[in-house]
């Protein structure tokens, strides 16, 4: 075994698993699950007006009709979604990104930039930049052997 190899991956695991713990405990606190994060985040990534009807989120989440829609109505109970007919047409449901989920989202995404931004403090700007440029470089590679 290459000993520099092993505490590559050791340690590419391990800081996965800070990240994960961290976003775990930011979710937490604003009252989120991590898939309700995820709808809210396919919204915004939708762009502005952040509106979606439920097929075009279960396919850009990868999830069931039935998966989203029990991950939806936590949502709208909490007012961080809103649920309607398109025009009049109650047959075409649509989902929107209320005004409180767009906080939501905010601030969410705020409290996991400050802990990103403490777990990489320790580097410079010139090492942060090359450990990004390393870590595009695997990314792409682990990409082409899984689509081929």
């Amino acid at each position: 075994m290459d000993p520099v190899q092993e505490a590559i991956i050791v340690r590419l695991a391990v800081l996965g698993r800070h990240l994960a713990q961290a976003r775990r405990a930011v979710l937490a606190a604003g009252g989120l699950e991590h898939g309700q994060f995820k709808i809210l985040l396919a919204l915004r990534r939708g762009g502005a007006p952040y509106v979606a009807s439920p097929s075009e989120l279960a396919d850009r989440l990868g999830l069931t009709r039935g998966a989203l829609s029990a991950r939806l109505g936590p949502l709208e109970a909490a007012g961080l979604i809103e649920r309607g007919g398109e025009d009049g047409d109650r047959r075409r449901v649509r989902v929107l990104l209320t005004a409180a989920g767009d906080d939501a989202f905010e601030r969410h995404a705020a409290s996991e930039n400050q802990g990103e931004s403490a777990l990489l403090a320790t580097l410079d700007p010139d090492e942060r930049e090359t450990l990004a440029d390393l870590l595009r470089k695997l990314v792409l590679q682990a990409d082409q052997r899984d689509d081929a």
